[in-house]
């Protein structure tokens, strides 16, 4: 017997997040998923009139793949997909893992050219259609949310069926503000960094693109970031776990990165080094989901986090685009409320958020308590 919560996850995905339609074609992208959540998914298309195609995925042989993967198999995939991304109008990958670590020993040489080669197909999908990417949840991730698999899975579902149509009336007015800023300061434990955000567009994400949804990005002016950032959440990246991430950043360039041991601090600079604008930062946002509290090593999760922002090195996306190309784009994590050390906002010398919590009447319909 079906789960109720996998019809009703699975209604929100084709009815509100990709607003399917008649004739559409919906590509439909798991890993490491059930089996019943495909089998509700393609019923839902299809009773709003959608065509769906079905890809499946398993993580160990993704892993396998890329593991000794050369340049010539790795274009010819892109060939592939490339065309197929191109013959449907929308996309929705849902990807679980017992192992979240699973491709942390694909060589960085195999996934620098992966991540190169590949970037037309996430082009396409991201630029060319209306798409959805969730996570699956499995007993490692109550692990890493310190959470037991049943109680997990209950926030989950309370956290990705939430009421984002009201979310996101609640966004509007940061939206306005951001468009009309020129400056931003982030102050935080080891942080004080300042940029501008003028003349590129606020984007609000209410569960349209990602579910769990919960944030407004923009991007910096490529050349305007000045000053030093500590992300206070631990982090993944090609499967490898970071922790206590530094950044100083001068004229917009990343000139120093640092993490918790040389180790680590010697393969973020090799991330850092894929190509030029990789020293470059494509997006800053602010976290505003209620139900997200703390870092669970998902980024669809914590950049979601309520009380918290993330600069995020590498491209900008298409829709407020700084001029910044690159293979990579890592959403790092700071959180700003108390138990975590705190933090200010500043739009124009104008105090906006302190520890999590937004100052003007006109933005504390975001603030959680009118959010849940």
């Amino acid at each position: 017997m079906t789960d109720p919560r996998f019809i009703k996850l699975s209604e929100l995905l084709t009815s509100y997040s990709m607003k399917l339609k008649e004739g559409d074609v919906v590509l439909i992208d798991l890993m490491d998923t059930p089996d019943e959540m495909g089998v509700e998914l393609i019923r839902a298309a299809r009773r709003l009139g959608a065509i769906p195609l079905l890809d499946i995925r398993h993580s160990k042989l993704v892993r396998e793949v890329q593991r000794e993967t050369t340049l010539e198999q790795v274009q010819l995939q892109c060939e592939i997909e490339l065309e197929r991304m191109k013959k449907v109008n929308a996309y929705v990958a849902i990807r679980g893992s017992e192992n979240s670590c699973e491709l942390s020993d694909i060589p960085s040489d195999k996934q620098v050219i992966y991540s190169k080669v590949m970037r037309p197909v996430l082009d396409q999908r991201v630029n060319e259609t209306r798409w959805v990417v969730l996570r699956w949840p499995t007993p490692s991730m109550a692990q890493s949310a310190s959470m037991s698999t049943e109680a997990f899975e209950k926030f989950y579902f309370d956290v990705c069926t939430l009421d984002y149509a009201k979310m996101s009336l609640a966004m509007d007015p940061l939206v306005d503000l951001m468009n009309k800023t020129d400056r931003v300061r982030l102050i935080a434990p080891d942080t004080d960094i300042s940029f501008s955000i003028a003349g590129l567009p606020a984007i609000k994400c209410n569960g349209l693109r990602n579910i769990p949804d919960g944030e407004v990005y923009t991007a910096p002016v490529k050349d305007s970031v000045n000053g030093k950032i500590s992300y206070n959440t631990p982090t993944i990246y090609g499967g490898m776990h970071f922790e206590k991430i530094t950044l100083t950043v001068k004229e917009g360039k990343i000139i120093e990165a640092v993490s918790v041991n040389d180790t680590l601090t010697k393969r973020l600079n090799e991330i850092l080094n894929t190509d030029a604008g990789a020293r470059y930062f494509g997006e800053f946002a602010l976290g505003v989901n209620p139900y997200i509290l703390n870092p669970m090593c998902d980024i669809l999760f914590d950049e979601k986090i309520s009380g918290s922002i993330h600069f995020t090195p590498g491209a900008s996306y298409s829709v407020a685009f700084n001029g910044n190309k690159s293979a990579v784009h890592w959403d790092m994590v700071l959180i700003q409320r108390p138990e975590w050390g705190g933090g200010e906002i500043w739009f124009d010398d104008v105090l906006i958020r302190k520890d999590g919590i937004f100052i003007p009447g006109t933005l504390q319909g975001l603030n959680p308590e009118n959010l849940v």
